[in-house]
C-alpha cells in the first residue's frame, strides 16, 4: 500500500469518526477522557479531542511531503493509537449512559470511599510488581513495554487518587451540613 493511500484511508478514518462524534461531539465529561500522553487536548468534549487527530493528520502530510521517515513512523502511530481510543470512547458512550443509574447515584460516599481505597491499594501492588519485574528483564523491548504499563498503572493511579480526594470532600461536605 503507497504512502497516499495509506493517508487517503487515514482521512477516510477520521471523517467517518467525525460524522459519529458529530451528535455528542459538544457534550463536556466532568474530567478529560484519555491519558495526557496520548492526548495533549485539555479540553472534555470529544469534538476537542477530535480536532488534535484533525491537526495531526495534517502534520503528517507536512512530514510526508518534507520526507521525514523517524518522524512520519511516530505521527502515524500516534495517530493511530488516537482514532482507535476515540472509537473506544464512542463505543461506550452508550454504556456510560445506562451506567447512571439512579442505583449508582444512591451510592454512599463512604462506600465510593472504601472502593476507591482498595482500587487504590492494587494500583500500588500492580505498580510494585511491575517495577520488580522491570530489574529482571533481559530485552530492551521488554523493558519499554513494561515501561509503558507503569506509567499507564502510575497515571491510573494519579486519577484514583484524585477521585478519592473529591470523595473525600464530598464527605467533608456532608458532615458538615452543606
Amino acid at each position: 500500500m503507497s504512502t497516499e493511500q495509506i493517508l487517503h484511508a487515514l482521512n477516510q478514518q477520521i471523517e467517518t469518526l467525525a460524522s459519529e462524534i458529530e451528535p455528542i461531539g459538544h457534550i463536556s465529561a466532568q474530567q478529560a477522557r484519555f491519558d495526557v500522553a496520548l492526548f495533549a487536548t485539555k479540553g472534555t468534549r470529544l469534538r476537542d479531542y477530535l480536532a488534535e487527530i484533525r491537526l495531526n493528520l495534517s502534520q503528517l502530510h507536512q512530514m510526508v511531503k518534507e520526507k521525514r521517515q523517524a518522524q512520519v513512523a511516530f505521527v502515524a502511530e500516534r495517530l493511530i493509537s488516537q482514532i482507535t481510543a476515540l472509537q473506544r470512547e464512542l463505543a461506550t458512550q452508550a454504556l456510560r449512559k445506562n451506567n447512571q443509574t439512579p442505583e449508582r447515584k444512591s451510592h454512599d460516599n463512604y462506600t465510593r470511599l472504601s472502593e476507591h481505597q482498595q482500587f487504590e491499594r492494587r494500583l500500588i501492588t500492580m505498580i510494585q510488581d511491575r517495577e520488580s519485574t522491570l530489574g529482571q528483564l533481559a530485552t530492551f523491548s521488554d523493558q519499554q513495554r513494561v515501561q509503558k504499563e507503569l506509567a499507564a498503572l502510575e497515571g491510573r493511579l494519579m486519577r484514583c487518587r484524585q477521585a478519592l480526594a473529591k470523595i473525600e470532600r464530598q464527605i467533608e461536605r456532608q458532615e458538615n451540613g452543606f
